[in-house]
């Protein structure tokens, strides 16, 4: 194996851990390490491969969450087949976009994302009763936005969707979490299809991509179950990571004018 392959496998496994882990976030990691540690040189490319090896990953590691009984299919489903409509438009916007705009882009997403994670969240009721209509609508309007901003960016979004499901249907974290990585998979597929369509995908590096993701998102989903109450601090700490990589990505963007 040469260089690249090594750290496209140790890529993928640091995506798929973050993954399983956290649920949301750990995908927008994916495209900076494509570019600097991969060494992937055109942007849309890093996009393209990083959408089609999330998906993958994301379904990979919905197995063991849905096996655990973590998924509400319902409002997991509804989210991300709404989504589908948002990802190929947003993705057919992002491919239009000059390389190193769309890299400018993506560094502040980081950082608002990175904020995010560090707003302590609020008690929420919990229950296993049906999902109501009025809920199943919040679910359907957010997929549809998430999945307009996953497209464009190639990131899962569940960032968006982890905290959508929990405040539109009361699920449980760790439910939101497995749901979430329905509709993760599903934007990551479509955005994925329509960049392939351009040449923006580079096959091989997403193989080894998804192979370390795979092991990286089981260690992941089984350290969920056991830290689901330190769930707050992890998002804490990987938004410092993801504000550190953010600033990296835009100091290396800006310097290209």
């Amino acid at each position: 194996m040469t260089t690249q392959d090594v750290f496209a496998v140790l890529s993928g496994i640091m995506v798929g851990f973050s993954l399983g882990l956290i649920g949301g976030g750990g995908s927008i990691l994916a495209v900076p390490l494509l570019l600097y540690l991969v060494g992937v040189k055109d942007p849309h490319v890093a996009i393209g491969t990083t959408a089609l090896a999330v998906a993958v990953t994301a379904f990979i590691n919905l197995v063991p969450h849905a096996r655990a009984g973590h998924v509400r299919w319902g409002a997991a489903l509804t989210f991300a087949l709404v989504g589908i409509a948002g990802a190929a438009l947003g993705s057919s916007l992002g491919k239009g976009i000059e390389g190193r705009k769309l890299l400018v882009l993506f560094g502040l997403l980081m950082i608002v994302v990175a904020v995010l994670m560090q707003r302590g969240g609020q008690p929420v009721p919990v229950h296993r009763s049906p999902v109501s209509r009025a809920a199943m609508a919040k679910v359907t309007a957010a997929g549809l936005a998430v999945g307009l901003l996953s497209g464009f960016f190639g990131i899962g979004g569940g960032f968006l969707i982890v905290p959508g499901l929990v405040f539109a249907t009361g699920m449980s974290i760790i439910e939101a979490i497995g749901s979430s990585l329905v509709a993760v998979g599903t934007f990551g597929l479509t955005t994925a299809f329509n960049y392939a369509l351009s040449g923006f995908v580079a096959w091989m590096i997403a193989a080894e991509y998804i192979a370390g993701g795979v092991a990286g998102g089981w260690l992941g989903a089984r350290l969920a179950m056991r830290l689901s109450r330190e769930r707050m601090l992890l998002h804490r700490v990987f938004g410092v990571v993801l504000l550190c990589v953010a600033l990296y990505m835009l100091v290396r963007s800006l310097a290209q004018v």
